[in-house]
């Protein structure tokens, strides 16, 4: 950054901004984004503050973060946070990054929850636990299982659930096994499982950073759900829900599994504001 730390913000920003060009969608905010993050400050007093000079610690702190962030390393893990629904969560590279089109799936599940009831609702896949905190946190009266096979993902889930004050049973396993060996039976089910193709995954920029673990789903990326919902017969209540985020051309292939699985539920799709395929939801009866 030349003599950064005798450039201003706007002039740091700028550089920035510059460096990113070429691999954000949205340099201007990316670069704002890690400034204000470096200095402790918000938007608006960068903007108030353009001419305030970086002290030499900030302006190389800015300089390695952009260079990361050239390099195409996503923000969140930069910084070491995500916003998701009305929260802010810990996402180290070990987590998926909660992206905003899981939040329908959440609001699903909330829509499904009296906030007096004491229904056992599972998170399968829970990585940063952004989904079983939330819920949590809005239904407080619920009894919620944060699943992962990943003791890391635990980890960073458990650190996110002790920030945001809510208890949870966290459990290490393959997808519902930890239910059915402790005899567990839930009334719900959320679950954004690894729902790309093997082959699409390797291509794709995405599995340069996060975790191939939370992303590979297999040849035709429906591996994890066919399991699922096999073992689902097993951990879920009479009238239990199911809500399984999936890709946005799977809607078709993942209601006839789930309709072959469980012939007597009720199946529906949801798209997202997109209009893509987004979640597949199950009623059993």
């Amino acid at each position: 950054m030349g003599e950064s730390s005798q450039m201003n913000l706007e002039a740091a920003w700028r550089w920035g901004k510059q460096q990113l060009q070429a691999i954000s969608e949205s340099p201007a905010l990316d670069a704002q984004s890690l400034l204000g993050e470096v200095i402790g400050k918000d938007r608006a007093y960068l903007l108030a503050h353009s001419e305030q000079r970086l002290l030499p610690e900030q302006a190389a702190h800015f300089t390695g973060w952009i260079e990361r962030a050239a390099r195409g390393e996503p923000l969140a893990y930069i910084i070491g946070r995500r916003a998701f629904f009305d929260r802010m969560f810990r996402v180290t590279p070990d987590v998926l990054i909660p992206r905003p089109e899981t939040e329908l799936l959440l609001e699903q599940a909330l829509a499904r929850l009296d906030p007096q009831a004491t229904t056992e609702v599972a998170d399968v896949g829970t990585g940063s636990g952004a989904l079983a905190v939330t819920l949590a946190a809005h239904r407080p009266h619920a009894q919620v299982y944060a699943l992962d096979t990943s003791p890391a993902a635990l980890g960073i889930a458990e650190d996110n659930a002790r920030a945001h004050g809510v208890a949870i049973t966290f459990l290490h396993g393959h997808l519902l096994e930890p239910l059915g060996e402790r005899g567990i039976m839930v009334g719900g089910v959320m679950a954004n499982l690894p729902y790309i193709p093997t082959d699409e995954m390797r291509r794709l920029a995405v599995s340069r950073y996060e975790p191939h673990l939370a992303l590979d789903g297999g040849a035709d990326g429906l591996d994890l759900i066919r399991q699922l919902l096999a073992q689902a017969v097993d951990v879920c209540a009479a009238n239990a829900w199911l809500l399984l985020e999936i890709g946005a051309d799977q809607g078709a292939a993942v209601l006839e599994l789930a309709r072959q699985r469980l012939p007597n539920a009720v199946v529906t799709l949801l798209t997202d504001l997109a209009g893509l395929d987004r979640i597949v939801c199950i009623q059993l009866q």
